[in-house]
């Protein structure tokens, strides 16, 4: 069983909507996109809150009482993907972010 459990494991939103993505689990590391079914997943936050260079300033991360959040503000199209909530455990749970 992972030690990380993402909520919801699906979700659509419109352009320019806020996406929220939570993640709970007390080994919560941070976030994973994956575009492409079988391709290599993307950082886009790491240590709870941290971008990599690179990522855009849309993506967030934060993380308090055990539960960690992605948060796109003002998703945009290129952003339907496949979120991966991962932990300093190597466990890991998913979840569809899917535009409108």
């Amino acid at each position: 069983q992972a030690a990380v459990t993402q909520q919801p494991s699906s979700v659509s939103k419109n352009v320019s909507e806020t996406v929220q993505i939570t993640c709970s689990g007390s080994s919560y590391y941070g976030w994973y996109q994956q575009k492409v079914p079988g391709t290599a997943p993307v950082t886009v936050i790491y240590n709870s809150n941290q971008r990599p260079s690179g990522i855009p300033s849309r993506f967030s991360g934060s993380y308090s009482g055990g539960t960690g959040t992605l948060t796109i503000t003002g998703v945009q199209p290129e952003d339907e993907a496949m979120y991966f909530c991962g932990g300093y455990d190597g466990s890991s749970d998913a979840g569809q972010c899917d535009g409108g």
